[in-house]
């Protein structure tokens, strides 16, 4: 119970008189004998002892209709639906009339009466004390004076579709009636002067259920609105009661015998006898005497406040309508309270430093955020200006989204304030508002308190809850010192790189940290080997060396089989290999484990282990041991996979010589071999190589003998032996090897005594065979002109008997050729080419005019004589060969002079063509 004396007074409401539009500003002024009035529907409605019932619109216009002969004594106005149901009398005696109006609808002008039927409940002469209405207009129930209720069920406008009951009967006058909706429920509240029961329409007959036994005055009962959860309400005389429909709710203690009751949007509005005034008229009488003072309050119960308070002087009524409280006077006047807006009521609220009431006030006034955050920040600055931190920073907290963070912020950077900041920052982190100078801020109240605790559930919160910048928090946690924490926090959210610079560079925990990385998807492991390679390298080199070993190999997460990665990924094991610059030992052996796993690996590897192997076979003192190195640098250098210009440099540069001589054979560099022999004065070695590479170029024996003619050591054997291999292939003209020995001053004529004889010998023997072809060519010369001779000046007698393609006797018409062939005529078409050749000498004629063709083709090829001079051991023999083609001659083709005529000339030249169809040259 609370007691209404401890409730704040405010004057919420301002009062004004209401004027009348047409009359200059004078007082408006009220039908006379009211006795009946309601609102709603956009219009106030009167009823009066003369039975007109009288509508005031909201421009103060009034209109009546006449409604009963006698008079109206009720009056219920519904709320959604424009019907007004009313009870009055059209003749004397007691004999109360319902009557229902549409007053959407017209009658002669007036609104259409729908239902006339008599209140009374049977046939007992009662006045009627209440009447209420169900909006949906299925229900209407009646209460009178001998405690009777007459429920109306059905289409309450129409006679036929409705039914009417006694639902309530006793012996206490009915003082108040009010339906309730609950969803499908439907309830209605019945309050007499002794007891406030509740009935339950919506079930067979009926239930009902006493709620009280204290009751009320006519009058003094009303329904709340659904936000209030539509609660009956009874004001006694002692105390104001609500009810639910199936218990007592809270009761309030406002003393005053109670006149009227309402409720409009929240407030209760009670209108109490002053308590100096004369003692209280009996029951239905509504005069009161002229001296009557009556105090009208208005309270709201939500806030615990008293919004509006005054006296008045005999009021009828006090209706609601047009967002605004209208008092209407026995005499004849009606005041106006008018709210003030939320606004004003909240700066007098301000001005009072009320500031818990003045949010509750805005939150039942459904103030937007903007407007409440304000609240709260001045009631922040308040309670901060009194040394209330703790409650200042409540309600600091509670403007978190509206109000700027720096403006709360600065106020508590004092180092005393710690505390409330801290609270302040947390709740800024909650609501997912906080950047990363505020996480920076909270991190670091929390190292100042030394909060352990409260630092490990900040970053200890599930992953729905987290509300901050990690890497910020990494970062401030790491300068505070709290490593621990640092990496905690690393690890959880996946902030790879944070964990591994933390392990690496502050805990020293290097194990852990190459651990960690082996748990990595592929790309961020091979990234972070990269980045970090070289440290793990330099202090735990075998398990990195492992690592490394790995992820260049179908790498795979050490983690459970569900995260194992189902593509092959292999990264590149040349990338790695800056990584082993001081272990050289871990370096040899990834390297030999990558080429035996993937013999396709990058070049670098190899290039890189050749490098290795030579130098460990450079820096070996163990015979046996350097062997074995050797031959492991030579199988790498065999495997095809190493680029010879570096493997070259390599091998020169720890002259491994093995490899040297390896890689220029390799690369068919015959002449390098032979000069890096005669750089080291292997004499042997150049005679050999001479031999094994002679024949892909000879000039390699002509260099070695220059070579040894330079020497000024006795080196006669190894010219013999060069001279004898010259010799044998020809390689060079004795003049050429004259000159060339004549440089060594330890040459004497007898190393080459033998060449030169045996040179001498062959070129005699070369003389003596030309000389006998020159012979035998004369003398085909000479039988050749006989030949010419004879067919110039003799006849050629045919006496072949025998066809010369089918070897069967010659029989007419046949054909003879001079060259002493003869053919029968068919044989002759059949396989001649032409009618003017023979056809078993025209092969050897077609070859010989081929080369003679070849010959005049060749005569300007001055290129390719050249070349094959210059390249030629002999040029002497190269030259004869072209001479003897004709290169050198100017051959001059002469035809026959037209008409078939020929001189002497033109006889020699058919001779000569005729000798080259007809004989075939030796060439």
């Amino acid at each position: 119970m609370a007691a209404f004396l401890q409730w704040r007074r405010f004057v919420f409401f301002d009062k004004e008189t209401v004027k009348d539009p047409g009359e200059n500003g004078k007082n408006f002024t009220l039908p006379v004998g009211i006795s009946a009035c309601d609102s709603g529907r956009g219009h106030i409605v009167l009823g009066d002892m003369d039975g007109q019932i009288w509508f005031l619109t909201r421009s103060l216009q009034l209109t009546s209709f006449q409604a009963y002969k006698l008079r109206v004594t009720h009056l219920y106005q519904l709320k959604q639906h424009s019907i007004l149901v009313s009870v009055g009398q059209d003749e004397p005696g007691i004999n109360p009339l319902v009557k229902v109006w549409n007053l959407d609808k017209r009658d002669s002008g007036n609104p259409l009466c729908t239902r006339i039927f008599p209140a009374i409940p049977g046939n007992k002469p009662t006045e009627v004390s209440c009447l209420s209405v169900h909006e949906n207009l299925n229900f209407m129930a009646i209460g009178f004076t001998d405690g009777s209720v007459v429920l109306t069920k059905g289409d309450i406008t129409r006679d036929r579709h409705s039914k009417t009951l006694t639902l309530h009967e006793g012996n206490c006058p009915i003082t108040g009636l009010a339906f309730r909706q609950g969803g499908k429920v439907t309830h209605l509240f019945v309050a007499t002067l002794e007891k406030v029961q509740c009935y339950t329409l919506s079930v067979k007959e009926y239930p009902r259920l006493e709620l009280d036994t204290h009751g009320c005055a006519l009058r003094c009962s009303a329904l709340t609105d659904p936000s209030q959860d539509s609660q009956f309400i009874v004001a006694g005389d002692e105390c104001v009661y609500l009810y639910q429909p199936d218990e007592r709710g809270p009761c309030f203690a406002f003393d005053g015998h109670k006149i009227l009751a309402h409720w409009h949007r929240g407030y209760l509005l009670l209108l109490t006898r002053d308590t100096k005034s004369p003692n209280k008229p009996d029951f239905g009488s509504r005069e009161t005497s002229p001296s009557e003072k009556q105090i009208l309050t208005i309270y709201d119960l939500d806030n615990k406040f008293i919004a509006y308070s005054a006296t008045f002087d005999n009021v009828i009524d006090v209706l609601a309508e047009w967002g605004s409280f209208y008092i209407l006077m026995h005499d004849g006047r009606m005041f106006v309270l008018q709210e003030k807006d939320t606004q004003t009521k909240l700066e007098m609220l301000f001005k009072k430093n009320l500031f818990v009431m003045a949010i509750n006030l805005a939150k039942s006034q459904h103030l937007d955020n903007d407007g409440l955050s304000e609240i709260f920040r001045q009631y922040g600055d308040h309670l901060y200006l009194k040394g209330d931190h703790d409650g200042a920073i409540q309600q600091y907290i509670r403007t978190i989204g509206k109000l700027e963070p720096s403006y709360v912020i600065r106020k508590f950077l004092d180092a005393q304030r710690i505390h409330n900041l801290t609270a302040y920052l947390q709740a800024l982190h909650r609501q997912s508002l906080a950047n990363a100078d505020h996480t920076t801020l909270l991190l670091n109240c929390y190292t100042k308190l030394k909060d352990s605790s409260k630092l490990e559930e900040f970053i200890k919160s599930s992953e729905s809850e987290v509300h901050f910048d990690v890497e910020i928090a990494i970062k401030v946690l790491r300068q505070a010192g709290y490593h621990r924490h640092a990496v905690f926090l690393a690890e959880k959210h996946m902030n790879h790189e944070w964990y591994l610079k933390i392990q690496l560079e502050d805990l020293k925990n290097y194990q852990e940290a190459l651990r960690y990385i082996g748990r990595l998807p592929f790309d961020q492991a091979e990234s972070n080997m990269k980045r970090y390679g070289k440290t793990l390298m330099h202090h735990v080199p075998e398990a990195t060396t492992l690592l490394l070993k790995g992820l260049c190999t179908d790498y795979q997460p050490s983690q459970d089989s569900a995260d194992r990665e189902s593509v092959e990924r292999n990264a590149s094991s040349e990338e790695f290999i800056p990584i082993f610059a001081n272990n050289p030992r871990e370096l040899r052996a990834f390297l030999e484990h990558m080429i035996e796993v993937e013999p396709f690996s990058p070049q670098g590897v190899y290039d890189t282990l050749l490098e290795l192997r030579l130098q460990d076979w450079a820096h070996e003192k163990d015979t046996e041991k350097k062997k074995v190195l050797q031959g492991e640098a030579l199988s790498l250098l065999r495997s095809d996979n190493t680029v010879f210009d570096k493997a070259l440099v390599l091998c020169q540069m720890h002259n491994f010589k093995e490899g040297v001589l390896y890689l220029y054979e390799k690369a068919k560099l015959y002449q390098q071999i032979m000069h890096y022999h005669m750089q080291n004065e292997e004499y042997g070695k150049v005679v050999e190589a001479c031999k094994r590479f002679g024949d892909q170029e000879v000039c390699l024996w002509e260099q070695a003998l220059g070579y040894f003619a330079r020497k000024e050591e006795d080196c006669k054997a190894y010219i013999s032996e060069v001279l004898q291999h010259i010799d044998q292939n020809n390689l060079m003209p004795p003049l050429l090897v004259v000159q060339t020995l004549a440089h060594n001053s330890t040459a004497t004529l007898s190393v080459i005594k033998d060449y030169l004889i045996n040179k001498l010998q062959r070129e005699s023997q070369q003389i003596e065979d030309d000389e006998r072809k020159i012979r035998q060519y004369r003398e085909e010369t000479a039988h050749l002109r006989s030949e010419i001779q004879e067919l110039r000046t003799s006849a050629k007698i045919f006496q072949k008997t025998k066809c010369s393609m089918c070897n069967s006797p010659l029989e007419l018409p046949s054909v003879h050729f001079l060259c002493g062939h003869s053919f029968h005529q068919h044989c002759f078409e059949s396989y001649a080419e032409s009618e003017s050749e023979c056809p078993t000498c025209t092969p050897e004629n077609r070859k010989v005019m081929d080369m003679l063709r070849a010959q005049d083709q060749k005569r300007d090829l001055h290129d390719h004589f050249n070349r094959q001079l210059r390249y030629s051991n002999d040029g002497f023999s190269v030259i004869a060969d072209y001479f003897g083609r004709g290169v050198f001659n100017k051959l001059t083709l002469i035809t026959d002079p037209p008409g078939g005529k020929a001189g002497a000339g033109s006889l020699e030249a058919d001779l000569q063509r005729d000798l080259l169809i007809h004989t075939k040259r030796q060439v």
